[in-house]
């Protein structure tokens, strides 16, 4: 028996034909894109600057790679070395893991997912990429100038008594691209209030559009709390007012509190828009609805929530008592559990599915992954004994890059990769694109498993030179990431190429459920010829065809 997912409303009245016009056809000049705003062109104009950063920040990291290859760290001063890790780590999670999924697939795909025309306050979409270009184009003028060499934290004292004139350059351009974040916040849990297509209840949304909106609530509850830690910086450097600096009556503790009171939400803000992208992308290659669909979009708030409860498992070595210790790392614990029940329950999807292995789902598979092996590394961290043995170590850098860069952007990838004939209306080429993510996963285990040993043994993070008997790890993770690079890189040839040269995209090339796939490729203007009425719930899929296909 075959269903459908969507029908048109029963007097539906005719567009106006330009709004038939796809969104890329459209094209007045660059002006008509500084000024639009339509939810898909912003979006479009997130991806180019998105995608530099990420490059610019690797970079940075390149050459910290290449200089750990010898002990001795030949190639940068010890002052440059801190610089560039510094820059590097502040380039990445600043302007491209928290704003890369929300801002480009977020922008593009919410709407059409819920059946809407645009977002609630498309002024306010505009006005938050113009405060991420500032925010970007602010901070990197003061990298270029001479950067920082706090580390991405800005921990003080190094941020408050650090000689460097260009800390609160740096950090002012954090603040105004937080702020991009709060607005885009502010009009997604608005848009999924008010803008929902007629039938899209609650539990027919999809579940990236629930993750966004979890992502949202972060935005909002975490992002002042940030803002305002990072201003007291700027107000005791400039004004010499004692908040942070003890020789001025201030506490440096008070810092940590606040920073990691968002920052630690903040790896869910990078990492639950994947989680969306992967519970999209595997009900569709798998042929299979999503198992558990409620558990798996409670499990989105339960993250968020316990998020703001687990932040001094960071603060473990730095003088808190024993007792807040041992609360922190219970929660530390609890928050697993919703991270392993959306495991369970796209391995579930998986059982006995009719599965096919396009680029999409490779990186999807590889999110799942590397995310749980990154997530079973972190309950090492939040037992209080071992985090004592590891912490400030590479121990710690191999966790975080396993959920941030091994989860967050292989899902963003994947997400990408799923949505792209949608964007363009174009194809790209299959076998270089499952060769990319292929390599990515390889690449990204030689990268970071060595960095798992050296930090059990003692290696610290943030050093310049560091003991002989640790240089043959180094050079397999270096050389790990020069792999792991070619995987990164492969997409920027393939994607651009199939603009030009690309088979046309059909509407729904991967005979998905979704209302984004139900109109052309690339979409309308407007979205949909018609508003939608929904009438099934997502990922009714059977017999591996889409169930809203005839």
């Amino acid at each position: 028996m075959t269903t459908e997912l969507l029908t048109p409303s029963p007097s539906p009245p005719p567009l106006a034909a330009p709004a038939r016009l796809h969104y890329l056809n459209v094209s007045r000049g660059l002006a008509s894109w500084l000024l639009t705003k339509d939810h898909k062109r912003i979006a479009i104009l997130y991806l180019l600057p998105i995608t530099a950063m990420f490059f610019i920040g690797a970079y940075f990291m390149a050459v910290v790679r290449l200089h750990l290859m010898t002990p001795e760290g030949a190639l940068l001063s010890a002052d440059t070395y801190n610089r560039s890790f510094t820059a590097h780590g502040i380039i990445m999670v600043f302007f491209f893991l928290v704003p890369v999924v929300p801002a480009v697939l977020g922008n593009f795909f919410l709407p059409m997912m819920i059946g809407a025309k645009d977002l609630a306050f498309p002024r306010l979409n505009l006005l938050s990429w113009y405060l991420y270009m500032i925010g970007a184009a602010w901070t990197l003028f003061a990298i270029l100038a001479g950067g920082v060499d706090t580390g991405w934290t800005f921990y003080t004292p190094y941020s408050s008594r650090s000689s460097s004139y260009n800390v609160v350059p740096v950090m002012l351009g954090v603040v105004i691209s937080g702020f991009s974040s709060m607005l885009t916040g502010i009009n997604f849990i608005a848009t999924v209030h008010r803008l929902r297509a007629p039938g899209m209840t609650w539990f027919r949304l999809p579940m990236f559009v629930w993750t966004l909106y979890a992502t949202s609530f972060i935005f909002l509850l975490g992002v002042p709390v940030l803002a305002m830690a990072i201003l007291l910086v700027v107000i005791e450097r400039v004004l010499g007012v004692g908040i942070y600096d003890p020789r001025l009556g201030g506490d440096p503790l008070l810092f940590q509190h606040l920073f990691w009171f968002y920052s630690h939400p903040a790896v869910y803000v990078m990492i639950l828009p994947g989680m969306g992208i992967v519970s999209e992308v595997i009900p569709c290659f798998a042929r299979k609805a999503l198992f558990g669909y409620a558990f798996v979009a409670f499990a989105s708030f339960g993250i968020a929530g316990l998020g703001f409860l687990v932040w001094a498992h960071h603060m473990f070595v730095a003088g808190i008592s024993i007792y807040a210790a041992l609360v922190f790392s219970l929660l530390s614990f609890l928050v697993a559990v919703p991270s392993a029940i959306k495991v369970f329950n796209w391995t579930a999807t998986l059982y006995k599915a009719s599965i096919t292995f396009e680029a999409p789902m490779l990186f999807c598979l590889g999110f799942v992954v590397l995310f749980t092996f990154g997530g079973l590394t972190g309950l090492f961290l939040a037992s209080l004994a071992i985090d004592v043995h590891v912490h400030d170590t590479y121990f710690v850098i191999a966790h975080f890059h396993f959920i941030m860069v091994g989860g967050m952007v292989t899902a963003y990838m994947g997400g990408l990769h799923y949505w792209w004939p949608k964007m363009t209306g174009r194809m790209y080429s299959e076998w270089w694109s499952r060769l990319s993510a292929l390599i990515i996963c390889v690449g990204f285990f030689l990268t970071f498993l060595p960095q798992f040993v050296l930090g059990y043994n003692g290696m610290p993070r943030r050093y310049h030179t560091y003991a002989p008997e640790f240089q043959a790890w180094n050079v397999l993770s270096t050389a790990g990431s020069s792999i792991l690079g070619v995987g990164y890189i492969l997409p920027l040839f393939y994607l651009p190429y199939s603009l030009v040269y690309g088979k046309r995209a059909p509407a729904n090339p991967w005979q998905a459920t979704g209302l984004e796939w139900q109109t052309a490729s690339p979409p309308l203007r407007d979205n949909f010829e018609h508003t939608p009425i929904v009438v099934w719930p997502p990922y009714q899929y059977h017999l591996g065809k889409a169930q809203n296909e005839p």
